[in-house]
């Protein structure tokens, strides 16, 4: 079992589950998750390495925090999480809200990230999810930035039917164990974890300028791997492609949006050997 510790970070604690021991590997989570999400992708690693996954900035257990909810700023979050852990480097995996920070870490620190594994997300400010977005962002993107505070308004003591429909539709339909999706349901009841929560989707427009900003100077030099599923896809890869220097790609079948969760061994079988540094393709 992962062991939990507080670390202070840029003004705030963060909530850190940590298990194994070996080359650090950082796990950054999207919405509605907490560290949980990685529950069983953390017991498929330990064995091979010192796995940190942190409750994101604001999110879960980690402390509340009034700002830094941009990429940049979650960028400096997990780069102080590991040098407060002692940790000179460590690949990096995210999905969805995580991949913003992840990116612009290995772009402008690429010493800290030995590879980086990202999946599920939309990178603002490149170019190549015109086809995802042709009819607009998925409708919550703008129901969770809405001011002055308008889904925290609506959802208040609906939250656990709000977060469901989420779980459920990125499993297609199959749903998470029931002791996960309780803590993702306690993790954002209430209207100050849902503020904090709707903070990274009011922070987009801002890190989209982040992102935009770091390519037009500077390459993504370290292996990279783009994950998609139902419904992102192959976006991630067609926006990484013209700005990355060593990408490989891969999708994975019948899976919703949250992998980890949906398809925990088959996206094993996909990290094992990419973070060992090793060619590997799954079987057909």
């Amino acid at each position: 079992m992962p062991v939990l510790r507080r670390v202070a970070v840029n003004g705030t604690e963060l909530n850190v589950a940590i298990a194994g021991s070996g080359p650090a590997v950082l796990l950054l989570h999207g919405f509605p998750h907490t560290w949980e999400l990685w529950t069983d992708v953390m017991a498929g690693l330990s064995a091979r390495y010192r796995v940190i996954a942190p409750d994101m900035r604001g999110l879960g257990a980690s402390s509340p925090a009034q700002s830094g909810y941009d990429a940049a700023g979650l960028a400096e979050d997990a780069a102080a999480l590991l040098a407060k852990l002692g940790e000179n480097s460590a690949s990096v995996v995210a999905i969805d809200a995580g991949t913003p920070a992840a990116f612009l870490l290995a772009l402008r620190r690429p010493e800290t990230v030995r590879r980086l594994v990202v999946m599920e997300s939309v990178l603002g400010g490149l170019p190549g999810a015109e086809d995802f977005l042709a009819a607009g962002p998925p409708w919550w993107f703008g129901f969770h930035a809405a001011e002055p505070r308008l889904a925290e308004t609506v959802l208040r003591g609906n939250e656990a039917a709000y977060i469901d429909w989420f779980l459920r539709a990125g499993t297609l339909g199959d749903g998470v164990p029931s002791a996960i999706r309780d803590a993702f349901v306690r993790a954002y009841t209430g209207s100050g974890a849902l503020s904090r929560a709707f903070a990274y989707y009011r922070a987009l427009p801002h890190s989209a300028v982040q992102t935009a900003q770091a390519v037009s100077t500077v390459r993504l030099t370290v292996p990279t791997m783009a994950v998609g599923a139902q419904p992102v896809g192959a976006v991630l890869e067609r926006q990484l492609r013209p700005v990355t220097d060593d990408l490989t790609a891969h999708l994975i079948e019948d899976c919703g949006h949250i992998i980890p969760l949906h398809r925990p061994h088959a996206l094993l079988e996909l990290l094992i050997p990419f973070l060992a540094g090793e060619d590997w393709s799954p079987s057909p």
